[in-house]
């Protein structure tokens, strides 16, 4: 494949402003705008959508990744970072690219060339449909869809356009054939030969919602209770390092899982018969905060203003780091992307990764990836999928946007509701 050339020189611009002159407020518009030239800046020059990593094939585009950069750029629009118009013709040509590339049953693959649309495998038999990767993409429509909502120009189109993806997706084919239960990979040429259920707890919460709340090609809110909450690591209800955990395996599990779903999903006040959501990612949020806090694996650098353990790059590859899969990798995202949760633990973790280690870490599209003090690594990466949180969820904290624009959607207040969730944001919306 031929590789595109990087922007020689990203057009938005970096504060110049010394570390020690910013106030929280000054930090995190740093950290939101600065983040956001990953998307708007690094983007594929042929299809808009986001390359999947720096330093790595700048075709392959990354489509869970692509949307958590549109709602990055709702971000951008509404800080006065980005144009709106300029946003919704970046979105066009997305939308446009995205009818054209290879699909399966309404699904796109996990990677797609980003010049020609055509699936790039992510694994030997991993080359069709990613449903999980296709809810990530979809949560960020939703937003888009919601936020233009204008009469003139070129809103109302996209608006079309977005829907018509929507309906496109055949939720109910990844069942198999009716189980009660999604399963994440189908393949034109392995078929359902990878065999991967979404069972829970992990980030495929928003993948259930919306399955079951589709206009067409719905599940049964069976396939959720039966399927997923079924999970052997679903529920758990163990104190650890202090802190009870509702939901997950021991440790949490990576910190992603209190993120990708609840960009959009309002954790505040949302509830089930299993879980209050608000409850469980502040408590998975201090569990991996006190993992890192008691360090039993004595890794260099771990402390009150640094922890944070989640999927990422590291000295050895990439991995899912996570209290049962500790390598001493520090993820800067993990405890960013938590700021709403437990502001008072990542707004110091936060200054730390600026204003101490910012000489190593603090790059041109915000935060490295992640880093090893006990290794001596500092990744040269940045990645889509832990750029993108932190934008959103920041905004999140700071003034709820993207949460109210996902909730407003009918279709995720339906599927919320068929499952049987109650929220704030239900209050009116019938079942059927």
């Amino acid at each position: 494949m031929t590789k595109s050339k990087t922007p020689a020189r990203p057009t938005l611009p970096r504060s110049a402003s010394p570390a020690s002159s910013l106030t929280d407020e000054e930090l995190l518009d740093l950290v939101q705008r600065q983040s956001l030239r990953y998307f708007w800046d690094f983007g594929h020059p042929v299809s808009g959508l986001a390359r999947d990593r720096t330093h790595g094939n700048d075709d392959i585009v990354t489509i869970g990744g692509s949307g958590f950069g549109v709602m990055a750029m709702v971000v951008g629009v509404t800080r006065g970072w980005l144009g709106r118009d300029e946003v919704v013709e970046r979105l066009h040509r997305m939308i446009a690219f995205l009818e054209k590339a290879q699909s399966y049953h309404g699904v796109f693959p996990h990677f797609l060339h980003g010049g020609t649309g055509a699936t790039v495998r992510f694994s030997r038999k991993d080359d069709g449909a990613d449903l999980v990767e296709m809810a990530l993409l979809i949560q960020g429509l939703i937003a888009a869809q919601v936020y233009f909502d204008g009469d003139g120009g070129k809103e109302p189109w996209l608006r079309g356009r977005i829907e018509t993806m929507r309906r496109a997706v055949e939720w109910d084919w990844f069942t198999r054939d009716g189980r009660e239960v999604l399963y994440w990979h189908w393949s034109p040429n392995h078929g359902w030969a990878m065999n991967h259920e979404l069972l829970g707890w992990n980030e495929c919460l928003i993948a259930y919602v919306l399955a079951a709340g589709a206009t067409e090609h719905a599940i049964p809110p069976a396939a959720y209770h039966n399927g997923f909450a079924q999970s052997r690591t679903f529920d758990n209800r163990r104190v650890q390092y202090g802190v009870e955990l509702p939901l997950g395996p021991d440790g949490g599990g990576p910190l992603f899982f209190a993120h990708y779903s609840f960009l959009g999903l309002d954790p505040r006040g949302l509830v089930d018969r299993y879980a209050d959501y608000w409850a469980q990612n502040v408590a998975h949020t201090r569990l991996n905060h006190a993992y890192c806090l008691a360090n039993p694996g004595g890794f260099k650098g771990y402390g009150p203003d640094c922890w944070g353990l989640s999927a990422s790059d590291g000295p050895e590859g990439y991995s899912a780091h996570a209290p049962d899969n500790d390598r001493g990798v520090i993820a800067p995202t993990a405890a960013i992307s938590s700021l709403p949760y437990t502001p008072e633990l990542t707004m110091p973790a936060l200054r730390h990764f600026h204003d101490d280690l910012g000489d190593r870490l603090w790059r041109d599209y915000g935060f490295v990836d992640a880093f090893s003090e006990s290794a001596g690594w500092y990744a040269e990466t940045h990645l889509a999928i832990d750029q993108g949180p932190q934008i959103v969820m920041i905004e999140n904290h700071r003034s709820g946007l993207i949460w109210d624009l996902v909730m407003r959607d009918p279709e995720v207040r339906r599927g919320l509701a068929r499952l049987d969730f109650r929220s704030p944001h239900l209050s009116d919306t019938p079942m059927a």
